[in-house]
């Protein structure tokens, strides 16, 4: 990510947020194959159902958008997330014996709730833009997490039990996908974004960022 693009001005602006939420204790414990089971186990479904919430803002970003390429890159967002990424938690979680059907019916956890409705109210009052700000710590820094842990000795080896869980977010794929959501926050932003408009922004990644770091915790409380 360069100097130029907006993303890197965020995190520029709101360093310790973003520190917090890309470096924390769970997946640092991913990476070196120590998270206890319990633990991946509960984010796993609980983002679950965070997908849920994230695929209704997706379909909130097709409604806020200004022309028919705007509204394509919302739908597809839609897509990957309704028809690739919850499958993969299906068939993960499907290994201990858990349904699809199982993982929806299971209640949302504090820190669910919180961040996926902190995510709708910034689309439902702010504009696409604000959207798409508070959307970028979840898109776009699981693949800023999984690339740096995939450079790790020992990461992606098979005797870690969660080496598929780096793979698939820092493999090419997902890559794009970030890559797309660091672009679309540049197109929206245009050229000339006023010092004040930024810093709301500014804390809006930064606020986004602290329920990301919030969620990773919320894993490890419930292996205690």
């Amino acid at each position: 990510m360069t100097q130029s693009t907006l993303l890197s001005r965020l995190v520029a602006a709101r360093p310790e947020p973003w520190r917090a939420y890309t470096h924390h204790a769970f997946v640092e414990q991913l990476a070196a194959g120590t998270l206890p089971e319990g633990a991946f186990r509960h984010y796993l479904v609980q983002d679950y159902l965070f997908l849920i919430q994230f695929a209704r803002a997706y379909a909130l970003a097709v409604f806020k958008s200004r022309s028919l390429d705007e509204m394509q890159y919302g739908l597809n967002g839609l897509k990957a997330i309704l028809e690739l990424e919850m499958d993969l938690h299906v068939r993960t979680c499907a290994g201990w014996g858990l349904t699809r059907e199982a993982m929806a019916a299971t209640p949302e956890d504090i820190p669910t709730t919180a961040y996926t409705r902190f995510v709708i109210d910034a689309g439902l009052t702010g504009d696409l833009l604000d959207l798409h700000v508070a959307l970028s710590p979840c898109v776009i820094g699981y693949s800023v997490i999984a690339e740096r842990l995939a450079a790790l000795p020992g990461t992606l080896d098979p005797a870690n039990p969660y080496a598929f869980w780096i793979a698939e977010y820092a493999g090419e794929a997902y890559r794009v996908v970030a890559e797309g959501a660091v672009a679309t926050l540049d197109r929206l932003a245009g050229e000339d974004l006023p010092a004040t408009r930024f810093e709301r922004l500014a804390d809006l990644f930064a606020q986004a960022s602290r329920l990301e770091a919030a969620f990773w915790q919320m894993g490890l409380d419930a292996a205690r």
